[in-house]
């Protein structure tokens, strides 16, 4: 029972850092919800910030790494679900860390001259193009992990509360609640610590 329980452990902590790394990678991109669905823009005033739906494109593959979450709390409890997370924050701060040193390498000058115009024909520089994508700034890097570890957090307890509630029954409710709690606090945080709170260091490319 031990060694089923172990590899199961495996299997979702596997599932768990795939995503969270993946999610991480492609969380650069910010996409507009609105134009995405077809919508106008919400143009939402809040303290004299005018607020769109543009949300990182993480939110993709977020919610894996949260119903995974929701697993893990549910069999190992929120002892399985700390050392995940902490796991996670090492993987992430592991894969900036070669990502950066990767940016540092000399381009081959084939590689520079090889696909380096878009389809309108226009030139672009592939490697400037490469550590533009990948080296975000600081701003983002910090806003990505601070909102993975509150979105955590905020999961385990948002499950666990619900769990008192509904006890061993709908564990569809809970996982689904606590899920869509901790996504939505995670979009707006990544993006209010980026571009607001760091902005300044948004653009300063490491």
């Amino acid at each position: 029972m031990g060694s089923k329980k172990q590899t199961l452990f495996i299997a979702l902590a596997a599932i768990f850092l795939t995503n969270a790394i993946l999610a991480e990678l492609i969380g650069v991109k910010i996409f507009s919800m609105e134009s995405t669905l077809g919508l106008a823009p919400a143009n939402i005033n809040i303290l004299g910030y005018t607020l769109d739906f543009n949300l990182t494109a993480g939110v993709m593959i977020w919610p894996v790494v949260f119903i995974t979450t929701d697993i893990i709390n549910e069999y190992f409890g929120k002892k399985g679900v700390k050392r995940i997370s902490f796991i996670a924050i090492g993987c992430i701060s592991y894969a900036f860390l070669m990502i950066f040193l990767v940016t540092k390498l000399s381009p081959a000058d084939f590689w520079m001259d090889v696909n380096n115009t878009d389809t309108e024909g226009n030139y672009f520089n592939m490697n400037f193009a490469f550590n533009k994508i990948y080296t975000q700034g600081l701003g983002i890097i910090v806003g990505s992990i601070i909102a993975f570890l509150i979105g955590q957090l905020l999961d385990v307890i948002v499950f666990q509360r619900l769990r008192k509630v509904t006890g061993e029954k709908m564990v569809w409710l809970r996982a689904t609640g606590s899920t869509l709690i901790s996504q939505l606090v995670d979009s707006f945080v990544v993006l209010a610590i980026a571009f607001y709170i760091l902005a300044p260091l948004s653009l300063i490319h490491i």
